[in-house]
């Protein structure tokens, strides 16, 4: 019994997510509306000495929705542990290596997860609608975590890995789903770090 009660909220709380980012997300820049905030979750640039392609298919989803027009701001959120793992200094830097301008960009130091990173951007940087950038697993569960929190939120996906890398993750998220339904629903699960409020670029 606690198998079949165990095998039932996986597939609800994954099924969740996608049921709740339905419509809201995008691959076409073109059909992508405005939005005054885009949020990049964070990754690290390199793995075992090896370039992360998460971090570098973000980075150009970033780029293209930028270039658009369609953002004005960018809040890059993610990890930094140490001062030698710095998640939002590396997306900050390769954003600006790719032409925009840093003005326009903001780092979000204490995004350890994405339920840190949704909730900060709404507690702590003010965005109550917001565009996440990422891969779509990741902008699924996001937009749900946004939506239990009161915001309008939509994705635009950065292309997706493939092979072994890809599919470790992907089982990863199956987990990471239901700890997203059970933050939510059960846990009502806070981040690790909030602090004094940030203004964004007007």
């Amino acid at each position: 019994m606690a198998v079949l009660v165990g095998l039932a909220l996986i597939a609800f709380a994954n099924l969740t997510a996608v049921l709740a980012s339905r419509g809201r997300i995008f691959s076409d820049v073109a059909s992508l509306p405005a939005a005054k905030v885009g949020l990049v979750f964070g990754t690290t640039d390199r793995v075992n000495g090896r370039e992360n392609l998460y971090f570098r298919y973000r980075i150009d989803a970033a780029v293209r929705v930028w270039k658009a027009g369609k953002l004005e701001t960018l809040i890059v959120s993610g990890d930094n542990r140490s001062i030698y793992y710095n998640e939002p200094e590396k997306m900050k830097q390769a954003l600006i290596e790719r032409g925009i301008p840093a003005d326009r960009i903001v780092c979000d130091f204490a995004g350890l997860r994405t339920l840190d990173s949704v909730v900060r951007a709404k507690e702590i940087f003010g965005a109550t609608s917001i565009l996440f950038i990422s891969q779509r697993f990741q902008n699924e569960r996001a937009i749900y975590i946004a939506q239990a929190h009161g915001m309008d939120a939509r994705g635009f996906d950065a292309r997706d890995v493939e092979a072994h890398a890809g599919m470790k993750t992907k089982l990863r998220e199956i987990g990471a789903r239901v700890k997203m339904w059970l933050d939510v629903n059960l846990l009502h699960t806070r981040p690790k770090h909030l602090g004094e409020k940030v203004s964004l670029p007007h």
